[in-house]
């Protein structure tokens, strides 16, 4: 499939036809692609990043602001920093299978940046300024209610999953929290980790992560699935 064909798909995905199809593109372009291709390093989509970064920091906040008529600023900050921290956005990414449609120089390819967290939440952003750019605040504003400020209160838990865990362990006075390496596997530049969760000797939820830290937020995620059922029957 060609490069524009493939642009055009992923319009369709997100619901969005850009007047200016380059600026897609270049949100698509990394730096290693640039890099590759000679081209200057302005065209890759790091100043789109820049861009976008600071209208999903405004909307972000407009929505806390209409939507939290009581909750303090404190509070707000924590939220929103929740919300548009780089899993939360690479887990944006991944449900428009924002990786699949990235320009990446040979290396990047084959080190795993297609699914790399850091490298698709940069591209995630980058894609809301090309969307500001073509189409306005207002253009902007839908795509990111659309994809990025839903199911909130998941992505908050997934995302703060270890200090939930701690903080109801404590309340239920269930002992202490460990977490425990069981194994790893693939090359160490697309290695993958499991992990388990255990309180007290316990083991109440495993996670897969391409890092120790993405597997042991997944265990704890699940740990909490699973306290909250008990706390329910």
């Amino acid at each position: 499939m060609t490069v524009e064909n493939r642009l055009k798909e992923l319009e369709k995905k997100i619901g969005y036809t850009f007047r200016e199809p380059a600026l897609l593109k270049q949100a698509l372009m990394h730096s290693s692609y640039t890099n590759e291709k000679h081209l200057p390093k302005y065209q890759c989509n790091e100043r789109l990043e820049f861009l976008g970064d600071a209208v999903l920091e405004l909307v972000s906040s407009e929505y806390l602001y209409l939507n939290s008529p009581h909750t303090p600023e404190g509070e707000l900050t924590k939220t929103r920093a929740s919300m548009v921290c780089e899993p939360s956005l690479a887990l944006c990414a991944r449900d428009i299978g924002l990786g699949d449609y990235l320009l990446l120089g040979k290396g990047e390819e084959a080190t795993g940046g297609r699914h790399r967290d850091s490298v698709t939440s940069d591209a995630m952003e980058a894609l809301i300024g090309a969307v500001y750019l073509d189409g306005g605040f207002t253009s902007a504003k839908e795509f990111i209610h659309r994809f990025v400020l839903t199911d909130l209160e998941d992505k908050k838990l997934f995302y703060d999953s270890k200090t939930i865990l701690q903080e109801m362990v404590q309340g239920m006075k269930a002992g202490s929290i460990s977490y425990r390496l069981t194994g790893e596997e693939g090359p160490d530049h697309d290695k993958s980790f499991y992990v388990e969760v255990l309180i007290g000797d316990r083991a109440y939820g495993d996670g897969k992560g391409r890092t120790k830290k993405a597997a042991e937020q997944q265990a704890a995620y699940r740990a909490i699935l699973k306290l909250r059922k008990k706390e329910t029957k």
